[in-house]
């Protein structure tokens, strides 16, 4: 006896490892894809038979140890066949080697009083065998797969593995495809490409999903794709989905980009003192350049001319090549040249009169205001150089010797700001 206690319970096990649950019943029936083969397999099935239930039919076979399949017919309809491959049976002691299969739709899903058996019918299928049918479309119908039947000698419904694939005219879809035009497949650096994907036999399609080098870079809901960031040779491709059920991916040949070969730069950027002069040092891959703005460069054709700004100056260096335009710029900041006295004499002596602050004269928008001691404004000035400066008055009227504060405002790109104070002497 022990021999077959061993076997009985190798038996058992194996069955448990490999049981399936997800198709066990109706409701879960898994949905076959067209032209697809899958593997499947009853092993560990059961049957859920109640008057009313999924399995409470009795045309072709009584239902054991059922598993459930579904499929739509396209809208034409016709032809359809189901193959049943490489099946594998489990070994036992008084257990079936054989399958039950066939086709019905349902007006109501899973209510077997709805059912209507349709082709033809398999009750002993031991080797690989078809089920067939011409069908309406846009149907849905359902597969139910079974063990054979206990009967004389034996006690236990089949259970095996097997491959399942549905083909035929009634289920065919036309070849969905996906492809890409672009604007140029040959761009300058930095220039925006833009792609349009095309998509063939797709219903239901979804989002579109761009690629560069089989990298995911962008995720679009319509067909148009724009980027800069592109380098030569690299690939661009698009996949989307197409079909509700059984969705199938599509993927476009990937599109070859040729971005020329052109590099400027200006430089680092650099500071001098008022009067100063400084040299570029530009470089490019192209023999066509220009400097700008021209006022004050000693050759605006040369990668390393000299500069003089009067004031801190933006140039930049705009090289051409293959019929594309590349720049790139360089600041040369002229450092301030502002002394703020602290202290002046108003005696009209000749010297030293006024406040004078030198280097404001080139900040023509300054905001120069003067308060005394208690805080009250006795100068304000838009704009501070000869003819301008506080002369120690207010209103026409000499004020008093002692110190006075003033704050003002430069108005130029850096907001900048001055404050301090200033001793009146007469």
């Amino acid at each position: 006896m022990r021999p077959l206690v061993i076997f009985l319970l190798t038996v058992l096990f194996s069955h448990l490892s490999v049981a399936q649950s997800d198709y066990n019943v109706c409701a879960q029936a898994l949905e076959l894809c067209p032209n697809v083969t899958v593997s499947v397999t009853n092993i560990g099935a059961n049957k859920t038979l109640c008057p009313g239930c999924e399995d409470d039919f009795n045309f072709c076979f009584t239902a054991n140890n059922t598993i459930w399949f579904k499929f739509t017919t396209n809208a034409l309809g016709g032809a359809v066949q189901l193959d049943f491959s490489n099946l594998v049976f489990q070994p036992g002691f008084e257990v079936g080697t054989a399958l039950q299969a066939t086709m019905f739709s349902a007006s109501l899903p899973c209510d077997p009083a709805s059912y209507t058996a349709v082709g033809n019918c398999v009750s002993s299928g031991s080797t690989p065998f078809t089920l067939s049918a011409i069908l309406n479309p846009s149907t849905t119908y359902y597969l139910v797969v079974s063990g054979e039947s206990p009967s004389p000698g034996l006690t236990t419904p089949a259970e095996c593995t097997f491959d399942l694939n549905l083909s035929g005219t009634g289920v065919d879809r036309a070849a969905s495809s996906i492809s890409i035009s672009t604007n140029d497949t040959s761009i300058c650096p930095n220039e925006v490409l833009t792609a349009t994907a095309h998509l063939s036999a797709c219903p239901d399609s979804g989002t579109y999903q761009w690629f560069i080098n089989d990298t995911l870079v962008a995720v679009t809901t319509d067909s148009i794709f724009q980027t800069s960031a592109l380098s030569d040779g690299d690939v661009l491709s698009v996949q989307n989905a197409c079909y509700a059920q059984c969705p199938v991916t599509v993927t476009s040949s990937g599109v070859a980009i040729t971005v020329y070969a052109l590099t400027v730069n200006a430089g680092p950027d650099m500071t001098i003192q008022p009067g100063e002069s400084v040299q570029l040092n530009g470089s490019s891959s192209s023999t066509t350049f220009v400097w700008s703005p021209a006022f004050g460069v000693s050759d605006t054709s040369s990668l390393t001319p000299f500069v003089s700004p009067e004031m801190t100056t933006v140039y930049a260096l705009t090289a051409t090549g293959n019929g594309c335009t590349l720049q790139d710029q360089v600041v040369i900041s002229v450092a301030s040249p502002l002394f703020f006295p602290n202290t002046f004499s108003p005696d009209n002596d000749g010297t030293n009169d006024t406040w004078e602050i030198i280097g404001i004269a080139i900040y023509p928008d300054c905001f120069v205001k003067i308060f005394d001691r208690w805080g009250q404004e006795v100068f304000q000035s838009v704009g501070y150089a000869s003819g301008k400066e506080w002369d120690g008055t207010h209103r026409g009227n000499p004020l008093q010797e002692g110190v006075y504060f003033y704050l003002i405002e430069l108005r130029d790109s850096d907001q900048r700001e001055f404050h301090g104070s200033i001793t009146l002497v007469r």
